[in-house]
C-alpha cells in the first residue's frame, strides 16, 4: 500500500465520546491546511432511510467535513440500519464484514485526498463477527492512530488500555486528544497532566464541550504540527 504521511485511524476509548465530532475536527484542520481531506467509517450501525438513501449521523458529519466528495460505498462500505453493536447488528441483517474490502475502499479513498481519516466504531477492540475485530481492521489498514479519550471519571484507565492495545497491535499511537465529555469533571486539568505524562504520544488539544454544529470552532483547538 502507498506510504501516506497525513492519513490516520481513529478510535476512542469508548462509545459516545466525541470521535465523530474530533474526527470532522481534525478534518477541518487538515483543510485549513490547504490539503483535500476524505472521512471514511467503514461500519456505521444505525441509519434512516431519507427519500430512498440510506443515513447515518456520525457518515453525514463526516461527509460535511470532508472537503472531497465520495461514493457512499467508500465513505461507509457497511451501513446498517439497527443502532446496536455492530456484530450483532451484523447477524441480525445478514452482513458478513470483510476488512480486505474495507481496505479497498480505502485504497479508492486514498485517490481521492491528500488526508484521509478511518474513524473506527465504538472502542479499539469491538468484535465485528466471531473471528474479526476492529483490531483486526486497524492492523490490516496499517495506519498510525489517533486516540479521542472522553474526559470523565474513569478516562485515565480507560486511555491507558486503549493505548496498550494500540501498541499491542503493532501499530504507533500517534497523538491523542483530550475531547470534554463531562463538563463537571472535577480535576479536569489534572487529569489531562496525568495523560500527557503517561500516553508517550503529543496531545494535539484539549476540546471544550461544543454543540455538533461547531466543528469549525473545534478544530481552533487542535495543533496537527505535533504529528510526526
Amino acid at each position: 500500500m502507498q506510504n501516506r504521511t497525513n492519513d490516520y485511524f481513529i478510535t476512542g476509548t469508548d462509545t459516545e465520546i466525541g470521535k465523530t465530532f474530533t474526527t470532522s475536527a481534525l478534518l477541518r484542520a487538515f483543510t485549513q491546511q490547504g490539503k483535500s481531506t476524505l472521512g471514511m467509517k467503514p461500519i456505521a450501525s444505525g441509519a434512516d432511510e431519507i427519500d430512498g438513501v440510506l443515513h447515518n449521523e456520525d457518515v453525514d458529519s463526516l461527509v460535511a467535513a470532508s472537503s472531497v466528495k465520495a461514493p457512499q460505498e467508500i465513505v461507509v462500505p457497511y451501513l446498517m440500519r439497527t443502532p446496536a453493536a455492530p456484530h450483532i447488528v451484523a447477524q441480525l441483517e445478514n452482513v458478513k464484514m470483510d476488512v480486505q474490502h474495507i481496505q479497498h475502499c480505502y485504497q479508492q479513498a486514498q485517490g481521492l485526498a491528500d488526508v484521509v481519516l478511518v474513524e473506527g466504531v465504538g472502542g479499539f477492540c469491538v468484535p465485528l463477527n466471531d473471528d474479526t475485530s476492529t483490531v483486526d481492521l486497524a492492523r490490516r489498514l496499517g495506519l498510525p492512530v489517533i486516540l479521542v479519550v472522553g474526559m470523565r471519571l474513569g478516562c485515565i484507565n480507560h486511555a491507558m488500555l486503549t493505548a496498550q492495545a494500540i501498541r499491542a497491535s503493532g501499530l504507533r499511537l500517534a497523538a491523542w486528544v483530550a475531547n470534554t465529555v463531562d463538563t463537571e469533571m472535577r480535576f479536569f486539568d489534572e487529569n489531562v497532566e496525568a495523560l500527557r505524562q503517561r500516553l508517550g504520544a503529543p496531545c494535539l488539544g484539549v476540546v471544550p464541550r461544543l454543540a455538533a454544529d461547531q466543528v469549525a470552532q473545534a478544530s481552533q483547538y487542535l495543533d496537527l504540527n505535533l504529528l510526526k
